[in-house]
Formats: C-alpha cells, structure tokens, sequence
C-alpha cells in the first residue's frame, strides 16, 4: 500500500476554513448564499457524505454573517453528526411530516440569488423556489467554478500519493501479457493494480487496443488484442478521497516507424504543455502550447478534446484546459495535461500526467517513462 495521510484527518479546523472561504467566495459573486446538496462539494467542505442517496432533504446552507447549518433528516442525524465538520456547523434535523423547506427558508435571504450544487436534486430545488418565489439560483459550478481549485498542502499530498499509486498500478501492468487477451481482461488486471496500490475507488479502466484507441473514450470490449497493436490506457479513480488519472500507451511489439513518430510527437506535445504551467498564464495557454506542436506537424485535425481538467475529490472537475478558458493558473491547482493524436480505424495515442502549479512553474504527480513501451 502507498502510503498517505488519510482524508479522515482532516479536522473541524479545515471545514471550518474551507466554510468560510466559500462564504467570502460567494459574497464575492454577488451570491446571498450556498445550498450544497450531498455530493463532492459536500464532502469537501465538511467531511460528510451520506450513506444512502434518498429523496429526503439534506442541505448545507452557507450564508454572510451566519452560521454555518447542516438541514439533515432526522434519522440520518447521528451520521451526519460524525463527520470531521460536524463541530464546525449546526445540525438542524427534521422529521419525517415537517417541511423541510420551510425550515431551510428560515436559514436565508428571502430575495437574494443562491449557489446551489450542480448535483442537487431537482424536486428540492423547485420546492425551494415555491417556498422563497423571490429568490433566483446558480449553479456553483457556473458561479463559483474555482471553489475546489487551488489546494492546500494537505490535498497536494493527498493528490500526490494518488498519482504514486496510479504509477505503481502502471509499472505492474506493463508486466503483463497482452498480446492474444481481450483488452476486459487487462482492464481487470489494471484495476486489480489500482487497488492493490491504495485505491478505494476504481473510476475507470480504459483499455483501448488497434483501432480503438482512436475513441479517446473506448468503453472496454471483448475485442483480443493482437500483435502489432498500439494499446491506449487511461486509468483512475480515489485514494484517501482524492483522485488519480494518468495515460500511458504501449505497444505490442516493436511499433512501425509511424506508430513510433506519432508517440514522440504526443509526447513532445505533452512536454510543451507542462513547460506553459506558471502562475498567471491563463489556463488556455496550456492548451495552446500542446496543440501548436501537433498542428504544427499536421496532426491537428486528429487531437479531437481539451488539453485537461482539474481533478481533486472527483476526477474531473474545474479548471479545464481549453481554449476559451482564461482564467489564470494559481499555484496549488492541480489538473491533467493529456493531448493525444487518433487516427480513425488505425490507432490513437494520449499520454497524461496530474500537475500541480507551483511557485514559478509546475510538478508532475506522475513519474512514469513516457518513451515508448514495448509489452508481450
């Protein structure tokens, strides 16, 4: 197991923070307050994640110069009042029969705009627009995109051991047999190695051999890979509550010089957009850097997504690495930097690390080669 500091030690002291920071975060945006739904903005501002997902409320409600109030059904109560924040923030519960919406209304303005979690409920929502008719709603992604981004040194670390672990899982499966498996059957191996390394959570597994690995995401089939294949691996998910993703492609046997002028090409692509992370670029430049390299040498039209995403308690999350995005780099953000070239019916290549924005530049969260490797 690779070791780490568990998400469990984070303390009241850091919910409390986090609270707060969202609260200043949202009176910033002009937003009267927060409702988080369960769900990883939850999770990360106050330890919580209920057992069971039920149509009963449960709502975080963050507010200037209040407070912070967890509404809570009654009998998930004891739970909630479990979780590393609870000492940060008031558990308000309600029981089945009481309306849970007239006792969430209490807790805001009455005509002001609201965050609200993307992952909210609908029939919650609607409710509290029937109850508070003069408010009006935003989701925290749109309003508050950067909440999650920039991580403290605890979650670099975090984020760190994940990255370790999911280059543990690659140096095992790089020791397997492909040739004459179906790539199911690697993707299991990959995500048996995932856990062996500290996982809790395996995301997902891709295995995308030959022709597939031109569908950036191949869904994992029963297709036998064969001699002579190039085989995209795309591969992650949650250690300690935080999130790994990396993507490394090999070949089975030696690769045509084609097949190898493509990969070095990626990589160049790759190295160009680590070289553009500093503070204060804007997070389009990176996109920019790694796509100039592969337009440059003709490929353009084959690199078909952006340059990255953020990760942290979920896998993808913002910022994101696209064209459009000009919000600056801070140091502690920590996001993918994966270009790729797919070639329709032939092969595809991506290669993927996690880096963090530093001081005066970047750091890789992944180690692994990423030359060319030759597999059975």
């Amino acid at each position: 197991m690779t070791g780490s500091r568990p998400a469990a030690s984070f303390t009241a002291d850091d919910y409390r923070t986090r609270m707060e920071r969202a609260v200043r975060a949202a009176a910033d945006a002009g937003l009267a307050g927060l409702l988080v739904a369960p769900g990883p903005d939850l999770v990360w501002l106050t330890g919580y994640a209920p057992t069971a997902d039920t149509e009963r409320l449960t709502l975080l409600v963050l507010a200037p110069g209040r407070d912070p109030v967890l509404v809570v059904p009654a009998l998930e109560a004891p739970d909630a009042a479990k979780a590393a924040g609870a000492p940060a923030l008031t558990l308000r519960d309600w029981t089945d029969g009481k309306d849970p919406y007239a006792a969430t209304a209490a807790l805001l303005d009455g005509s002001g705009r609201l965050g609200i979690s993307d992952n909210a409920w609908a029939m919650h929502l609607l409710a509290l627009q029937r109850t508070l008719p003069g408010t009006s709603y935003a989701s925290l992604t749109e309003a508050l995109p950067m909440l999650r981004a920039v991580k403290d040194a605890a979650e670099l670390e975090l984020l760190a051991a994940a990255g370790a672990a999911a280059d543990a899982a690659f140096e095992e499966i790089r020791q397997v047999r492909f040739g004459g498996r179906r790539e199911s059957e690697v993707a299991a191996d990959l995500a048996a190695s995932l856990r062996r390394s500290g996982h809790s959570q395996v995301d997902f597994t891709i295995v995308a051999s030959g022709p597939n690995g031109a569908n950036p995401h191949h869904e994992v089939g029963d297709r036998v890979i064969e001699d002579g294949d190039m085989v995209v691996l795309d591969f992650g998910g949650l250690k300690d509550g935080y999130g790994s993703d990396t993507s490394r492609t090999v070949h089975v046997g030696e690769p045509t010089d084609e097949e190898r002028r493509v990969h070095d090409l990626v990589r160049a692509a790759q190295e160009a957009g680590f070289r553009a992370v500093r503070p204060g670029a804007a997070c389009q430049d990176v996109d920019r850097a790694a796509r100039a390299v592969i337009a440059d040498a003709g490929y353009g039209e084959y690199f078909i997504h952006r340059t990255g995403h953020g990760i942290g308690v979920t896998t993808h999350e913002p910022p994101y690495m696209i064209e459009g995005e000009e919000q600056p780099l801070v140091p502690g953000m920590c996001f993918s930097v994966e270009p790729g070239v797919y070639l329709p019916g032939r092969f595809g290549v991506r290669i993927e690390d996690i880096v963090t924005v530093t001081a005066d530049g970047g750091r890789r969260l992944n180690d692994t080669t990423r030359e060319m490797v030759v597999v059975e």
